[in-house]
C-alpha cells in the first residue's frame, strides 16, 4: 500500500473473544484518508466504527493488517515511540467529553499542553486561540457545571485542537447532543480539517452529521458499504438542508 495517505489502514480484522465464542469486528477492511479532509464513518452500534478508529489512532492493535499515519506504520513502534506519536500528532474528542469537575474552559485545554513542554504563558496563549477558534472565547472562565452540553463538547474539541494535531479523531462528539449543537460541533471539526489542514476522523451512527463531511464512509458488520466523496456543492445543499430541519425542530437549548 502506498504511504502518501495521511492515514491508511490496509486488510484490517479485529475480533474479540468472550470465553469460547469469537467475534468478528473488522474484516479486511482498508482506507485511505487524506490532509485537510473531515471523514465521517456511519454505523449502528455494533458495525465496528469504534474499534476502527482505536486502531486507526494507535490504541487498539489489529488481529491482522496494517496501520500508516503520516508516514509511519503505526504497529511496527515500540509502545513507547506509539505513545510519544499520539502524544505530539493526534487529538481526541470523546462523547463523554472527560471534562474535570474543577477546571475552567481554559485550564481544560491547557492541561494536557505541559506535555508538549510548552511553559505556562505559551499554553495558556495558545488555550485561549483554540477556544476562540471553537467560539468560547468569552466562556474560557466557566467549569463545566455552568455550560450547556454544546459548550463542554466544545471545550473538549478546543483541548484537542490546542495540540495542533495533524490528525484529529472524534468518537461519536454529538450523541449527546441536539440538532443546533450538533451542527455547531460537526462545522467546528471541518473548520478545523479545512484551517489548520488536519485530517479529522469522526465515527457516528448521527446521520445529521453527514451534511458536514467531506466524505461519508458506511460501515456495517466490519466491512465498508459505501465510500463517498462529497462535492463542495453537495455539501452547501445538505447544508442548506440540515439547517432547515434544525430551525423546524426548535431543540430545547443552544450552544
Amino acid at each position: 500500500m502506498a504511504t502518501t495517505h495521511a492515514l491508511a489502514a490496509d486488510d484490517i480484522a479485529k475480533a474479540y473473544t468472550t470465553g469460547k465464542i469469537g467475534t468478528s469486528v473488522l474484516d479486511g477492511l482498508s482506507i485511505a484518508l487524506e490532509e485537510r479532509e473531515l471523514a465521517l464513518v456511519l454505523g449502528p452500534s455494533g458495525s465496528g466504527k469504534s474499534t476502527l478508529l482505536a486502531i486507526l489512532s494507535g490504541l487498539l492493535r489489529p488481529d491482522r493488517g496494517r496501520v500508516f499515519a503520516l508516514g509511519e506504520e503505526l504497529w511496527q513502534l515500540s509502545r513507547t515511540e506509539l505513545e510519544r506519536f499520539r502524544l505530539q500528532h493526534t487529538g481526541f474528542v470523546f462523547q463523554g467529553f472527560n471534562l474535570f469537575p474543577a477546571l475552567t474552559a481554559v485550564e481544560q485545554v491547557m492541561l494536557p499542553l505541559g506535555y508538549l513542554g510548552l511553559d505556562k504563558r505559551s499554553a495558556r496563549n495558545r488555550a485561549l486561540a483554540a477556544l476562540e477558534e471553537v467560539g468560547l472565547g468569552s466562556r474560557v472562565h466557566l467549569r463545566p457545571l455552568e455550560m450547556s452540553g454544546g459548550e463542554k463538547q466544545r471545550v473538549a474539541i478546543a483541548r484537542a485542537l490546542a495540540k495542533k494535531p495533524q490528525l484529529l479523531f472524534a468518537d461519536e462528539p454529538t450523541s449527546a447532543l441536539d440538532s443546533v449543537n450538533g451542527k455547531i460541533v460537526i462545522d467546528s471539526l471541518h473548520r478545523i480539517a479545512r484551517t489548520f489542514g488536519t485530517t479529522v476522523v469522526c465515527v457516528s451512527h448521527d446521520h445529521r452529521l453527514a451534511a458536514g463531511a467531506d466524505r461519508i464512509i458506511t460501515i456495517q458488520d466490519g466491512l465498508i458499504l459505501s465510500d463517498i466523496v462529497q462535492s463542495e456543492s453537495a455539501r452547501s445543499d445538505r447544508l442548506r438542508n440540515g439547517s432547515a430541519s434544525a430551525d423546524a425542530a426548535q431543540p430545547e437549548s443552544a450552544a
